[in-house]
């Protein structure tokens, strides 16, 4: 089985930082692209960022200049270190990966349980 666990998510001020981790374990074989999802109350889930298995990232413009998106192929993890935080980043934010379990030659999509980020004004 493969599992992406997360985990730094938090309560911050306004202005503070926080830096997400997602790692993906089990039996896999290779990781394609991975990213960062937010989710708020009442609205629909939306990508924060993303990064290929090539270093190609990509941002919401609500973040651009201030998150950055990372992973570390050797741990099969990707990051987000989030700066300048606001009150409209708080979300539960999701870790996401398209990969190929081993053995498998079919690419899935995997969801992290989610890690709640609070900003307070």
């Amino acid at each position: 089985q493969v599992q992406l666990v997360e985990s730094g998510g938090g309560l911050v001020q306004a202005g503070g930082s926080l830096r997400l981790s997602c790692a993906a374990s089990g039996r896999l074989s290779s990781i394609n692209t991975m990213g960062w999802y937010r989710q708020a109350p009442g609205k629909q889930r939306e990508l924060v960022a993303g990064i290929t298995n090539g270093g190609t990232t990509n941002y919401a413009d609500s973040v651009k200049g201030r998150f950055t998106i990372s992973r570390d192929n050797a741990k099969n993890t990707v990051y987000l270190q989030m700066s300048s935080l606001k009150p409209e980043d708080t979300a539960v934010y999701y870790c996401n990966a398209d990969l190929f379990a081993s053995g498998s030659v079919y690419l899935r999509t995997y969801w992290g349980q989610g890690t709640q980020v609070t900003v307070s004004s």
